[in-house]
């Protein structure tokens, strides 16, 4: 099951937070600074899956950003990896070459294709087109 997903740059600076299990507000801070210094240390040649605390950590780097999930001990490390990857590639399919910008300005718009995604911690919707398509009708009819 997925605990959280992270979107962080490469200063550490938290882009998108999401949690799958309720975590206090004053724990959230901490746990994403633990979280992000222990993946940002790491160099390029390491391993993506880290074991932190009660998670294992699956982490991907693209470009200026990393994103980072946490993970149960039962989950499989490579679907998350595979997750991420395509939730960069619906990024990218809905913003034409997302970028850090696009996703500070329309936090919204990424929550939407998250919740498409997973749900309640398990991986829902995998399919590019079917994960946009609420976007896109909401689009149409903020056009008209």
């Amino acid at each position: 099951m997925i605990k959280f997903l992270l979107m962080v740059n490469k200063q550490g600076q938290t882009r998108l937070s999401r949690y799958y299990e309720q975590v206090e507000l004053g724990k959230r801070a901490s746990l994403e600074a633990d979280v992000v210094r222990g993946c940002l240390a790491r160099r390029k040649e390491e391993c993506s899956f880290v074991e932190f605390k009660d998670y294992k950590l699956v982490y991907r780097q693209y470009a200026a950003l990393f994103i980072v999930v946490g993970i149960t001990e039962n989950e499989n490390e490579l679907s998350i990896y595979e997750l991420v990857h395509n939730f960069v590639e619906v990024l990218d399919k809905y913003f034409s070459r997302v970028s850090e910008l696009d996703i500070m300005f329309s936090l919204d718009k990424v929550h939407i294709i998250l919740d498409e995604m997973i749900l309640n911690g398990h991986i829902v919707e995998t399919n590019k087109t079917r994960i946009l398509a609420p976007l896109l009708a909401l689009d149409k009819m903020a056009e008209s």
